[in-house]
């Protein structure tokens, strides 16, 4: 029997609800993201490509992404996402698109890469990036190491509480692309919203927390750890209607800005979602209803869609971010 997820033949474009991860250095207002979060606890990360979010619009309302995944396979993922079809015919989508939103200092992190990650018995590892949204003067990330520092030195330092001296803090402004390379020791901090793009992984490793008493991962955090990668800014491209943003591996990430009346025919390479940044947009796949497309909320455009036609009446701002 074939899932009620496929309309006219396919598998069409569909808006996913945000799901809000509470964490003690987010934040208690996330407006003009969000107006509601459900929990009065400060939230750090709105998930949007969680295997967790609900899908919102179509046939398939009320079910998570997770179970589009496991029912439809290779219709949301594609053919060629082999690495991310699961033995018993599932599937997971390959990319966790988040919006992060630090009050204070992110703890002192490190994700490991494909080999170590499958090593562990995870499917993959954890490169990512983020895009600025948002950031107060003075805000910034931390980046790897000191140029000199050994892991005999990030070992003390952590024992001494002194970590955050031996970490490149790097000045960061609205618009700008930062990749997070896997293996790179990384923080964020505060005054800032970010987009972030990864790989479909939860693999972290805390090395340090400010003393605000969460567990540790020192050991495998160091068998993570590189001591230079290429995580840096990244100088975006103007390409034909967009800004490619960055091209990775495991990743693509374009700005699509449109004035009002608006509409861009945006091809999909592989399986992706568009993020809404500002404005009201709508996302129509080939034969299919109009899906709306708000700030703070992806529409996932599954693979096979070809392209997706995006309009606007009064102007907005997205993100196409897919796998290559």
């Amino acid at each position: 029997m074939e899932s009620e997820g496929l309309e006219r033949g396919g598998l069409g474009p569909f808006r996913l609800a945000p799901w809000f991860s509470e964490r003690p250095w987010g934040r208690l207002d996330l407006r003009p993201w969000y107006s509601e979060t459900g929990t009065k606890e400060p939230v750090g990360e709105a998930w949007l490509t969680g295997p967790q979010c609900v899908v919102e619009t179509g046939a398939l309302a009320g079910r998570t992404l997770q179970q589009v995944a496991a029912e439809e396979g290779e219709r949301l993922v594609g053919a060629g996402g082999k690495d991310d079809l699961k033995k018993d015919g599932g599937a997971e989508f390959p990319l966790l698109v988040k919006l992060l939103f630090p009050s204070e200092k992110l703890s002192v992190q490190v994700h490991p890469d494909d080999a170590m990650a499958r090593a562990m018995g995870q499917p993959r590892g954890k490169t990512e990036c983020w895009y600025v949204l948002e950031a107060n003067a003075g805000a910034t990330i931390a980046l790897g190491l000191g140029e000199g520092v050994t892991a005999e030195a990030v070992r003390a330092a952590i024992a001494a509480g002194t970590l955050e001296e031996l970490l490149e803090w790097v000045p960061v402004e609205a618009g700008e692309m930062v990749f997070v390379d896997a293996g790179t020791v990384h923080s964020i901090g505060p005054g800032v919203v970010l987009l972030e793009t990864q790989q479909t992984s939860d693999a972290t490793f805390r090395l340090y927390d400010y003393g605000r008493g969460r567990e540790l991962h020192l050991e495998q955090g160091l068998r993570a750890m590189k001591m230079r990668t290429a995580a840096g800014k990244v100088r975006p491209r103007a390409m034909d209607g967009f800004v490619r943003l960055i091209e990775q591996k495991y990743f693509v990430v374009d700005r699509y800005d449109m004035a009002a009346g608006g509409e861009a025919i945006v091809p999909v390479d592989g399986a992706g979602c568009v993020v809404g940044l500002s404005g009201l947009a709508t996302v129509v796949g080939e034969g299919r209803e109009a899906v709306a497309l708000p700030m703070g909320r992806a529409v996932v455009v599954p693979a096979g869609s070809r392209t997706v036609r995006v309009k606007s009446r009064a102007g907005a701002s997205f993100v196409r971010c897919y796998t290559p």
